[in-house]
C-alpha cells in the first residue's frame, strides 16, 4: 500500500463540501446579469436528452434538473423537452428544432449525439447550442463541455479499495468506449493507488438502459468474490443496485447522488455537476457571453465531487480522509488520474 499522509482538512469540512455539491446548488455559485435583470422571460430553450429516457437516476435526470433550475433562476418560459428512443432519431429532432427558428438555445449531451450535433450545428450556424458530456470542436455556435470524470472515479476507487473485505472489486460499464473507459481507468487506478494487489474485474452491458443484463453481470461479479461494484452505465446501473440488494453486498453510484436509491447497499456516489454547467451556460447564453468551442471541467473547477450523503453504510473516516488528500493532489496536479486501462495499470507498480 502506498504511504498516505494524514489529510490536513478535517472530515467534517469535507462532508460539508460534498453535501453542498450533492445538492447541485442550482448554479447559485455564479450570479449572472440575466438573473439580476430578469432577462430570461423571453428566452426559449429546447432540451434533447439521451436515449435512456427520464427516470435513470443519472445522466438524463441531471440534464432535466439543470433545465428546471434554469427556469426557476432566470424566469424562462417552459422549455421543449425531446426524448429520443434510439440514436437514429437524433438528427431529425435536432434538425427540426433548428429549422423551426423558435429556440434561442438548444441543450443536449452524450457521446452518441456528438456527430449529429456537429453536423446539424454546421448546417445552422446561427443556432446556438450548449452540449455537455461530449466534445464538439471548431464551431463558434456550439459550447461543448466535457468532464475529467477519471478524477472523481479515482477517489471512488480509493474508497472502494479501503472498504472491501474480499480484496476484489467489480466495474460495470455501459460500453467499452473511450468516454466510459475514462470512468473505469480512474476507478481502477484509485483502487491500485491504495492497494496495488487488489483485483478489479470489468463487465460491459452494451446499453445505457438494459437493467436486466446489468443485473446479471453484477450478480456474476458478486458470485466471483467482488463485494463492491462501481456502476458507470447510465440507467443500466439500476440493475447493479438490484443485484447488490439481492446478494446483500455493495455498490457505488455515478453522475448524481444515487445513495438514496438503495441506502443500505450504495456506499457512495460520484457527482458530475452537469446541472450547474447547464444553469451557468444558459445564463451566459442569455447574456450573450457564451463562448463556443470545447471546454473541460474537473475537480479543480468544482464540476466533480463524490458524496456519502444518504448512505447507511458510509465509508470509514480513514478512507474519506485519504480520498480528501488525493482530491487536493489531483487539483494541484501532483496526481494525474489516468484515462486508459494501460495508464491505470501503471498504478499497480
Amino acid at each position: 500500500m502506498k504511504n498516505l499522509k494524514k489529510a490536513a482538512a478535517p472530515l467534517l469540512a469535507l462532508v460539508m463540501v460534498l453535501s453542498l455539491c450533492a445538492c447541485g446548488n442550482g448554479g447559485q455559485g455564479t450570479t449572472t446579469k440575466a438573473s439580476e435583470e430578469g432577462k430570461g422571460k423571453d428566452f426559449k430553450v429546447a432540451l434533447v436528452i439521451g436515449v435512456g429516457g427520464l427516470g435513470d437516476g443519472s445522466f438524463n435526470d441531471i440534464l432535466k434538473s439543470g433545465l428546471d433550475q434554469a427556469v426557476e433562476k432566470y424566469g424562462l418560459p417552459e422549455y421543449q423537452l425531446i426524448q429520443p428512443t434510439e440514436v437514429a432519431e437524433f438528427e431529425g429532432h435536432y434538425t427540426d428544432l433548428c429549422a423551426s427558428k423558435e429556440y434561442d438555445l438548444i441543450v443536449g449531451g452524450g457521446y452518441d449525439a456528438i456527430d449529429t450535433v456537429a453536423k446539424v450545428a454546421a448546417e445552422f450556424p446561427d443556432q446556438k447550442f450548449l452540449f455537455v458530456d461530449g466534445e464538439v470542436a471548431g464551431l463558434d455556435n456550439v459550447k461543448s463541455v466535457t468532464y475529467r470524470d477519471n478524477e472523481k472515479t479515482f477517489l471512488l476507487g480509493m474508497l472502494a479499495a479501503m472498504t472491501t473485505k474480499t480484496n476484489k472489486l467489480g466495474l460495470v460499464l455501459a460500453f467499452e468506449i473511450p468516454s466510459l473507459v475514462v470512468f473505469g481507468a480512474g476507478f481502477m487506478a484509485g483502487a491500485y493507488y491504495v492497494n496495488p494487489d487488489i483485483q478489479v474485474d470489468v463487465k460491459t452491458v452494451g446499453s445505457f438502459s438494459d437493467t436486466t443484463t446489468a443485473k446479471e453481470l453484477a450478480l456474476s461479479l458478486y458470485d466471483d468474490g467482488a463485494d463492491i461494484i462501481y456502476a458507470a452505465a447510465g440507467g443500466s446501473g439500476l440493475g447493479v443496485f438490484t443485484a447488490a440488494e439481492e446478494r446483500g453486498l455493495y455498490a457505488i453510484g455515478t453522475d448524481t447522488n444515487q445513495c438514496p436509491l438503495s441506502p443500505d447497499h450504495i456506499i457512495a456516489s460520484g457527482m458530475r455537476l452537469m446541472d450547474v454547467t447547464i444553469v451557468n451556460g444558459i445564463g451566459e447564453a442569455i447574456d450573450g457571453t457564451m463562448e463556443g468551442g470545447a471546454h473541460t471541467e474537473g475537480l479543480k473547477e468544482g464540476a466533480l465531487a463524490f458524496t456519502v450523503e444518504g448512505s447507511n453504510v458510509p465509508a470509514s473516516e480513514e478512507a474519506i480522509k485519504a480520498a480528501n488528500e488525493a482530491l487536493e493532489k489531483i487539483k494541484s496536479g501532483e496526481i494525474k488520474a489516468p484515462t486508459t486501462w494501460e495508464e491505470a495499470a501503471e498504478f499497480k507498480k
